[in-house]
């Protein structure tokens, strides 16, 4: 096994990793910009190196100020988490080069799968559905508006090279779509050095299912599916498995097809591959190259520690399980607790935690790297844990995550503690009768 790993990254995932590599008996090195001096994932690594000030390119996106740790610190492999670069090919490449394993997949499959055309001709090809749309990237405005009369509105125009809702639009119609079609141009230039976008049916009442794969030179296995249909402009707020509208049926198809585009592309390592579902029909989204924030969930169910396993295709190319050893039980449900205000347009809500109480009990998990008089910054992703529930049935989790959620005391910010109770016990979230417009269509929030 490896004697040393970094983590290139922050916060919870980085605690996550630390303590995956811990049970392995590796050694760990942490990374920290100089605010984050005193965070949890410092304190608990065995080693840390500062890589520079607070801003993100500075630091945490710092590949000479990466590799000079790497290099000072003797580590053998580096785990990137998620975020930052942890789908960056260039920084793969270069660990790649320097005969130092990056905790992922290769550089050329990071690359082909993270462009999103490029993906969904991959997608095609090897029998996914994929979702109506140009072929590729669209520049021209007068070529934007053919496809969108061959498909029809109402469409989503998206950036070719990221996500998380940047340089995304929805088009209802043709009155507003050359505003929106330039304006999702200069997003995309903005957050991505990429002005590329493409075009795509967009569906009005969907859910978001992905399917979990870990997958070595050997075999290819699924760890079922997860359910993400509740979010906010385009980010997750709740993600929980088994989706309560699959039956076997269509959960059988969706994992076949995926594992077999998984396997033939030759992928090694932790990969999502996310897809659109209505009516009974499933469409290929993305992939993500990496471990997901929703991870926990599937552990969860199926009792496997994914990062532990992530850790070990690296290490020895080849996956440890078999389909059979892969057996959920119960449900799952998962809160990203944030620094956020909701009755303020979610503003960002930085400060010192005065007082911290995380709920525990039966079936309950809270990943996190907070503690009282921890101070949290405006310069990076307002989530600062994740709160993991698992009951017998869906029923039980949700009343499981709404005690955990009352036990929850976080003193000094502000945070999405209360909306998520307000969320849990919605009619609609009980009975399952949502997507991902929800709560953008219906004001609740």
């Amino acid at each position: 096994m490896f004697k040393k790993i970094l983590i290139a990254n922050r916060g919870e995932i980085a605690v996550r990793v630390i303590r995956a590599c811990k049970e392995w008996g590796i050694s760990t090195v942490a990374v920290h910009s100089d605010v984050d001096k005193n965070s949890m994932h410092v304190r608990l690594a065995d080693e840390s190196v500062c890589i520079g000030p607070h801003q993100p390119i500075n630091s945490y996106l710092n590949i000479p100020a990466l590799m000079s740790a790497i290099e000072l610190t003797g580590a053998e492999a580096v785990h990137p988490g998620y975020g930052f670069l942890s789908e960056n090919a260039n920084f793969a490449k270069i660990l790649e080069d320097s005969k130092i394993k990056f905790i992922g997949p290769s550089s050329k499959l990071i690359k082909m799968m993270g462009d999103k055309i490029e993906a969904k001709k991959i997608a095609r090809k090897y029998n996914l559905p994929v979702i109506e749309g140009s072929d590729g990237g669209v520049s021209d405005i007068k070529q934007a508006k053919e496809i969108c009369k061959k498909i029809g509105f109402p469409v989503l125009i998206k950036a070719a090279g990221g996500g998380g809702g940047k340089g995304m639009k929805i088009v209802l119609d043709e009155k507003k779509f050359e505003e929106l079609f330039l304006a999702a141009k200069s997003e995309a230039k903005k957050f991505f050095a990429n002005d590329e976008v493409y075009i795509e049916k967009f569906f009005q009442n969907p859910r978001h299912i992905e399917v979990q794969v870990l997958s070595g030179k050997n075999r290819t296995v699924h760890l079922h599916e997860r359910d993400c249909s509740v979010q906010r402009r385009h980010q997750k707020l709740i993600e929980e498995t088994p989706s309560p509208v699959l039956d076997k049926i269509i959960r059988d198809e969706l994992f076949k097809k995926t594992v077999n585009m998984v396997s033939k592309i030759g992928y090694e390592g932790a990969g999502t591959v996310e897809f659109i579902y209505e009516d009974r029909k499933f469409y290929f989204l993305e992939m993500n190259t990496r471990v997901q924030v929703e991870h926990p969930v599937t552990e969860m169910v199926t009792g496997i520690d994914i990062i532990k396993e992530q850790i070990w295709i690296a290490y020895t190319g080849e996956t440890a399980l078999n389909q059979s050893d892969v057996n959920p039980r119960g449900h799952a449900i998962e809160c990203r607790i944030n620094a956020e205000d909701p009755s303020k347009n979610f503003q960002p809500s930085p400060g010192v935690i005065k007082m911290c109480h995380q709920p525990s009990g039966f079936r309950t998990r809270v990943d996190g790297s907070i503690y009282q008089g921890y101070k949290i910054t405006p310069y990076y992703d307002s989530m600062v844990c994740k709160l993991i529930c698992h009951g017998r049935n869906r029923q039980e989790a949700i009343q499981r995550m709404l005690r955990s959620l009352d036990e929850f005391v976080l003193e000094g910010i502000t945070t999405t503690i209360d909306l998520h109770k307000k969320l849990l016990s919605h009619k609609k979230f009980v009975e399952s009768d949502f997507n991902v417009s929800w709560l953008d269509k219906e004001k609740i929030i």
